[in-house]
C-alpha cells in the first residue's frame, strides 16, 4: 500500500476531547486532516474545534457529542457525519473506559457495559463507515487496542477481555480489507499519561476502601511515563506507514516482548516487577 496522506483528507475520531483523542485530534489538524471529532463530552469537544478552528481556518471540524455506549445508534452518527463531510478516509476508533475489580467484584452488567463501549462500538464504528472508506482510494482504519491486549493483569478482567477482542477483530479486519486497499492498524499504547484509569468505576463488588483505591490509582501513575502528544505523534507516524500494529512506549514494547517469551508464566515475572518498581517510585 502506499504511505497514508492527511493533507486534505477526513478523519473521524473518537474520545476527542481528552487524552491521546485530543492529541491525535490536534496532530491531525496540524497535519491537514478535516476531522469529525466524537466523544460524549460536549463541552470539551467544543473546546478543542473552537481551537482547532482558529488555529487552522482552512479546514472543516465538526463536533458530535455522542455516548458509544448506544451502539444501535451508530449508523445515525454516520449519517451525521457524512452529511458535513460527504467522506471518510480514516477512522480512529480511540474511546475506550475501564473497569476496576477482579471477575468475581464485578457485575455482568458492569463488564457488558465495557464490552460494550470499548469493543461492541468498535465493531459498529467500523462497520458504519466501510461503504465510505470503499469508495476512497487508500483509506485506513485505526482501531486502539491497549497493552492490556497483549498482556491480562489481574483485576482488568473486563478491559483486558475488551481489548483483546480489538486486537483480534482489527487482525481479521486488516486480512479483509487488504484486497480493498484499505489499510488497518491496531495500537497497543502502554503508559501513557491519560485520565482513563483515575476515572474509572470500580465493581459492585470491591471491598477497598476509597483511601485503598486513590492510593492503587497513584501508585498505577507513576507508572505513566509517555504524554498524549508524544503518543498521538507514534500513532499517526505509524498510520503514514501503514503499519498493522503500533505498540506506544518501551514499558509496552518489553512486556510484550515478555509475553511472547514466557506466554503461560509471565506474569509471575511481570507482577513482581511491576511492584517492585511501583513501591521504589514512592
Amino acid at each position: 500500500m502506499n504511505p497514508y496522506s492527511f493533507t486534505g483528507g477526513v478523519a473521524v475520531l473518537t474520545g476527542a476531547a481528552s487524552g491521546i483523542g485530543l492529541a491525535l485530534a490536534t496532530d491531525l489538524a496540524q497535519r491537514g486532516s478535516h476531522l469529525a471529532l466524537i466523544d460524549r463530552d460536549e463541552d470539551g469537544l467544543k473546546r478543542i474545534a473552537n481551537a482547532l478552528r482558529a488555529q487552522h481556518p482552512d479546514l472543516h471540524v465538526t463536533t458530535h457529542a455522542f455516548d458509544l455506549s448506544h451502539t444501535a445508534e451508530i449508523p445515525t452518527l454516520a449519517d451525521a457525519v457524512l452529511r458535513e463531510h460527504r467522506r471518510v478516509t480514516l477512522l480512529i476508533n480511540n474511546a475506550g473506559v475501564a473497569l476496576g475489580g477482579t471477575f468475581d467484584e464485578v457485575t455482568l452488567e458492569e463488564f457488558e457495559w465495557v464490552q460494550g463501549i470499548n469493543f461492541r462500538a468498535v465493531v459498529a464504528m467500523c462497520k458504519a463507515f466501510l461503504p465510505a472508506l470503499k469508495a476512497e482510494l487508500s483509506p485506513h482504519v485505526v482501531n486502539v487496542s491497549s497493552l492490556y491486549g497483549i498482556i491480562g493483569p489481574p483485576g482488568q478482567s473486563a478491559y483486558a477481555a475488551s481489548k483483546f477482542a480489538v486486537r483480534g477483530f482489527s487482525e481479521v479486519l486488516r486480512h479483509e480489507l487488504a484486497p480493498n486497499g484499505i489499510g488497518v492498524t491496531v495500537v497497543h499504547p502502554g503508559g501513557v499519561r491519560t485520565n482513563i484509569a483515575n476515572s474509572a468505576p470500580v465493581g459492585s463488588g470491591v471491598q477497598s476502601t476509597a483511601q485503598e483505591v486513590q492510593a492503587q490509582r497513584e501508585a498505577n501513575n507513576r507508572l505513566l511515563r509517555l504524554s498524549p502528544a508524544e503518543a498521538a505523534c507514534i500513532i499517526l507516524q505509524g498510520v503514514e506507514r501503514r503499519s498493522p500494529r503500533v505498540i506506544v512506549g518501551t514499558d509496552a514494547k518489553v512486556l510484550d516482548l515478555l509475553a511472547r517469551l514466557l506466554p503461560g508464566t509471565y506474569w509471575q515475572v511481570m507482577g513482581r516487577l511491576l511492584a517492585n518498581r511501583s513501591r521504589g517510585q514512592r
